[in-house]
């Protein structure tokens, strides 16, 4: 409920915005995601993004502009046939993500963008072969996931834009303990190459 409620609050506001200073929109997509720090490496878990943004212009080939999302992250593994033991790993994590980024246009149609963003895990969870993992075995996310992403938009049309970024971490989602687990090995850092369509009102 606080999810739909954070979403639709910021839908309203971006509808309200100045048409002649701002533009706003709604987006959504997909990420690719893996988890630096567990035991797998690709990426392999998929996850839908869902959100809506506002942008403005700073000049003739600047812009700024800020994202409320939500947004699935985390890690996969299944079993392989070199694998004696067959073990399947999953990390599912949903995040509301606030992103705010600079972007710098190269031509009418491609532009170039960075910035950080600031996450708050709404629910997270792991599963093994045999279902969800139970309550000890359950190791705590932190709350918030802090990240900065680099990425690249093109124009396709009036309302439509296509978006990819490779967003990364720059302080731990989870922190390594002491005892060992076969699937962590290292502090946990989210890993996420997003696509997405953003369509402006």
């Amino acid at each position: 409920m606080k999810k739909r409620l954070l979403i639709i609050f910021f839908l309203i506001c971006a509808v309200h915005v100045n048409a002649q200073r701002f533009d706003a929109g709604l987006v959504g997509g997909l990420n690719a995601t893996q988890v630096d720090g567990d035991s797998f490496h690709g990426y392999h878990k998929a996850g839908i993004v869902l959100g809506a943004f506002v942008e403005t212009k700073l000049s003739e080939k600047t812009y700024a502009g800020m994202e409320l999302k939500y947004a699935q992250k985390g890690s996969r593994e299944n079993p392989h046939e070199d694998d004696a033991e067959l073990r399947k790993y999953i990390m599912r994590l949903g995040y509301i993500d606030i992103p705010f980024y600079f972007g710098y246009q190269t031509n009418d149609r491609l532009s170039v963008l960075g910035g950080i963003s600031f996450g708050y895990l709404m629910h997270g969870g792991e599963w093994d072969n045999y279902g969800k993992f139970i309550e000890p075995e359950q190791k705590p996310f932190k709350d918030f996931d802090y990240q900065a992403f680099l990425g690249g938009r093109f124009k396709i049309n009036e309302k439509l834009k296509f978006d990819l970024r490779f967003a990364y971490s720059f302080m731990p989602v989870r922190k390594l303990p002491a005892e060992s687990y076969w699937y962590w090995w290292d502090d946990q850092f989210n890993n996420v190459i997003s696509t997405c369509i953003y369509y402006t009102f």
